[in-house]
């Protein structure tokens, strides 16, 4: 097996959700709070027609551009941005699925370091998104009621003294908060229980969710766990409860890693891990699933030391470059789906230092 040698792309920037940082953070990538606000005297956004959604996206961009807000945002327009870039922005978790296939007014303003996202013109007005490395819902949620408080002070959110914050699903509303932990579990997975896990956190209405969110699957072994639950629940029960369960599903999966390390079963690790990191060294072809799959192997093999010469900022980004979008982005053209199979192949082994 050839020696790995140093990443030198220092420069490359995965995004806050994926530093590899953190408490926690070789189980928990990271904390996102999100919250659902709509506007005053305008339709949900589902029954916006074109000329109201001028007019939101017009009206809401003004007042986050003023200056006084707790957190530096810069607004980008999504109409004239390209799909290919749409969906960087999807992979970089700025944006959702369903934002970035809209057609209507809409946008996202960043902060510089993309720890802070607020979507315009999706399912609701806005979508506030706060991110922190690793397991931090207080620290996420502390810096998102900041922003919520400066955003309600400067426009006229939808409010119901009996419901709450309005929004567009019923699920959102009173809160209108959902707070999420991304989860790497190869654990459970390769032990087969993640499907026990997935139940007991169902059963005190968590919902589990792949990488990219709802309706998106758990590629490379990565999920979201996160409050079903916003009406009735105040902020302090919500982060409560999510914390909770999430450590309890991290305490679970290091109990199952260490079992995995132990005895006959630390053979069959050992030779998973190194048969992952075997295909990316020498394979000629990747697709996007195979590639997180093998990335995740060898980032638990990273984590429990079972590899030298590899480390997790490599692996990051490894994790996003293998992405359709940030793939073709990197080798800036529009490739069909063999030829970034083979690209992928190809680029994993120079972001991960293995020479042939």
């Amino acid at each position: 097996m050839s020696k790995p040698r140093r990443d030198k792309q220092p420069e490359f920037r995965p995004g806050t959700w994926l530093l590899g940082t953190g408490p926690e953070s070789d189980i928990a990538i990271c904390t996102r709070v999100r919250l659902a606000r709509n506007l005053q005297d305008f339709p949900f956004s589902p029954r916006l027609d074109e000329a109201e959604a001028h007019e939101l996206y017009r009206f809401v961009t003004q007042r986050l551009q003023k200056p006084g807000l707790p957190e530096a945002l810069t607004v980008l327009d999504l109409q004239p941005v390209e799909e290919l870039e749409r969906t960087v922005l999807v992979e970089r978790h700025l944006i959702s699925r369903e934002l970035a296939g809209s057609k209507k007014p809409s946008g996202v303003a960043v902060d510089l370091e993309e720890s802070v996202a607020v979507m315009i013109n999706e399912e609701d007005h806005l979508r506030v998104q706060v991110f922190a490395p690793g397991l931090q819902p207080e620290a996420a949620w502390r810096r998102a009621e900041r922003l919520d408080d400066a955003l309600i002070a400067r426009l006229p959110m939808a409010w119901s003294e009996e419901f709450g914050f309005l929004t567009s699903c019923p699920t959102n509303t009173g809160t209108g908060l959902r707070l999420s932990v991304m989860l790497h579990l190869p654990g459970l997975v390769w032990s087969e229980e993640i499907d026990k896990a997935t139940n007991v956190a169902q059963k005190i209405h968590l919902a589990v969710r792949g990488l990219y969110g709802e309706g998106s699957r758990a590629l490379g072994d990565f999920y979201q766990v996160s409050n079903q639950v916003t009406l009735g629940r105040d902020e302090t029960t919500i982060q409560s409860e999510v914390l909770l369960a999430v450590g309890r599903i991290v305490q679970w999966e290091r109990e199952v890693r260490s079992a995995l390390l132990r005895g006959s079963a630390r053979v069959k690790t050992l030779d998973r891990v190194h048969r992952a990191l075997g295909t990316l060294e020498r394979a000629q072809i990747l697709t996007s699933e195979e590639a997180l799959g093998c990335l995740s192997a060898v980032r638990f093999g990273i984590e429990e030391n079972l590899l030298d010469g590899f480390e997790i900022p490599a692996v990051n980004r490894a994790l996003l470059l293998s992405q359709p979008g940030h793939l073709q982005r990197h080798s800036k053209e529009l490739l069909k789906p063999d030829e970034r199979d083979q690209r992928r192949a190809q680029l994993l082994r120079e972001v991960l230092g293995c020479q042939r």
